[in-house]
């Protein structure tokens, strides 16, 4: 897992999506908050900064999952779905994660893995006894030499064991063992679901976790990753023909949370697309200039530009905030800071530029556009570059979402920017594609297997059904972090 999880645990429930070859199936992603664990902000930038470090590292159906919680930039919400794997099926809790491929899980034999989680969910740990499919994964087995060439599997010649080992730049990590076993599958076909499908998988089996992971008061069963490498769950089921090779999101912004996540396409008139780059183990895009009320910044396009030297464009969901390639960092906040009124009053904690505000960002604040390869804009709201923290007196405080970090070029889009959007992940084609979206809203999904046939997904709810998505929110409560928790306190210093 190159690109996990720092600071914001990614959780995933996934109501489980089962999937018949020429049908649609589904997944549920909900977000969690914290309700009274407030850190400041250089605290949540540094968990990113530690995830960022991970970097280092035809199809006959539609998975469609509901999409729970809300994103919140007061208390830093995570999206999570609910996999269910082996025979009998057990539930395992794990966060998705768009910057790494493996799905892995706890297993009974884990050493360090957390007992209980202060998430108010029942962590569970995947048993090979237990199951009548489950099977080990040797050295020989084509899927894992596939991970050794990406990075994701080692071998050891003294157990002919397929295993893994990840190491994140916080201290933390787990390794453990693959084992193949089935994936349980809600299949949505015609507007209704037909049960008892399954595929199987290859998966990890944690039995050792050190560090962040070991601790119980923000502890899941593990990882889902949707990265592109033959690892991942998307690969696996799009090579049995059983999902399309392209996956879709629509995360609700608001304070009602929700959207959509598909294994398959989301079609809309307004998405626009941009080439991946090739040959790159994340999701790079090729940024080539940012404007500020349709002025382009004066950025070289090399600022940007993916290189050998950790440099480069990264879409990942696993993230909260958004980055910006040093360079590119203090014209951005420039540009901001010079178009609104002398009046409204600015205020710096910690070089986060923040500013009072008594009237709507909206009516304060410039667009903004990321400018793609291909002609590919994706226009930013006020909202969709800065965070509201606190109030003070009548004023409200919004500070600059985007992030530097010191002496990288890295730029990454996090869930800041990628909210209230649909985002297309078409592997396949090899491109992502994204429009500006009321995700509360049906969303048409495409099997783009020839026969014409699609779905109509709801947030939480498909077109004529609701027996897919019989789903509780319950207010699990996430030790993520509060922006900027000392903003009263610096505001008049």
């Amino acid at each position: 897992m190159r690109m996990a999880v720092v600071f914001v645990m990614l959780l995933v429930m996934l109501t489980a999506a089962t999937v018949i070859s020429g049908s649609p199936v589904t997944l549920t992603l909900e977000r969690a908050f914290p309700t009274n664990h407030g850190v400041e902000m250089n605290q949540l930038r540094a968990r990113d900064l530690l995830r960022h470090r991970r970097i280092l590292q035809s199809s006959n159906g539609v998975v469609d999952f509901d999409v729970h919680g809300t994103f919140d930039p007061f208390q830093v919400g995570l999206y999570f779905t609910k996999v269910q794997l082996g025979t009998p099926p057990v539930e395992f809790y794990v966060q998705i994660d768009t910057g790494s491929d493996v799905l892995w899980v706890s297993c009974s034999s884990c050493t360090g893995c957390p007992q209980t989680s202060g998430l108010q969910i029942e962590l569970n740990f995947f048993d090979t006894g237990r199951s009548s499919t489950s099977s080990l994964i040797s050295c020989s087995d084509r899927r894992c030499n596939s991970g050794i060439q990406s990075s994701d599997a080692t071998c050891s010649s003294q157990n002919n064991q397929c295993s893994y080992t990840f190491q994140y730049g916080d201290g933390s990590g787990t390794s453990g063992y693959y084992v193949s076993d089935t994936m349980h599958l809600d299949t949505i076909f015609e507007g209704s679901v037909a049960t008892n499908s399954s595929a199987p998988v290859v998966f990890g089996c944690s039995n050792q976790q050190s560090g962040d992971l070991t601790k119980s008061d923000r502890a899941v069963d593990g990882i889902f990753g949707f990265g592109q490498q033959e690892m991942s769950v998307i690969s696996q089921l799009s090579s049995q023909g059983i999902a399309p090779r392209v996956f879709s999101h629509c995360l609700r912004g608001d304070s009602t949370g929700g959207g959509v996540l598909v294994l398959g396409e989301i079609v809309e008139p307004n998405i626009v697309y941009t080439p991946l780059v090739p040959s790159q183990p994340h999701y790079n895009l090729n940024l080539q200039s940012i404007s500020v009320n349709g002025q382009a910044l004066q950025i070289d396009a090399s600022v940007f530009a993916t290189s050998s030297n950790n440099r480069g464009t990264i879409v990942d969901s696993g993230t909260t905030l958004a980055y910006l390639a040093e360079e590119a960092y203090d014209p951005f906040v420039n540009a901001i800071t010079a178009t609104i009124p002398q009046s409204v009053r600015t205020v710096v904690s910690r070089g986060n530029q923040c500013f009072l505000i008594t009237s709507s960002v909206a009516d304060i604040f410039p667009q903004v556009s990321l400018n793609f390869a291909g002609g590919a804009s994706m226009v930013l709201r006020p909202q969709d570059y800065l965070i509201q923290q606190s109030s003070v007196s009548s004023a409200a405080v919004w500070c600059i979402g985007f992030q530097k970090i010191q002496g990288q070029g890295v730029t990454i889009l996090g869930d800041l920017v990628l909210k209230d959007k649909i985002i297309v992940y078409d592997l396949a084609g090899q491109r992502i594609g994204w429009a500006n979206y009321d995700c509360s809203l049906s969303v048409n999904v495409s099997a783009a297997t020839g026969t014409g046939r699609s779905e109509y997904v709801n947030a939480g709810e498909i077109s004529g059904s609701t027996s897919l998505h019989d789903i509780h929110k319950h207010p699990k409560t996430v030790f993520l972090s509060l922006f900027l928790a000392l903003i009263c306190c610096f505001v008049f210093l």
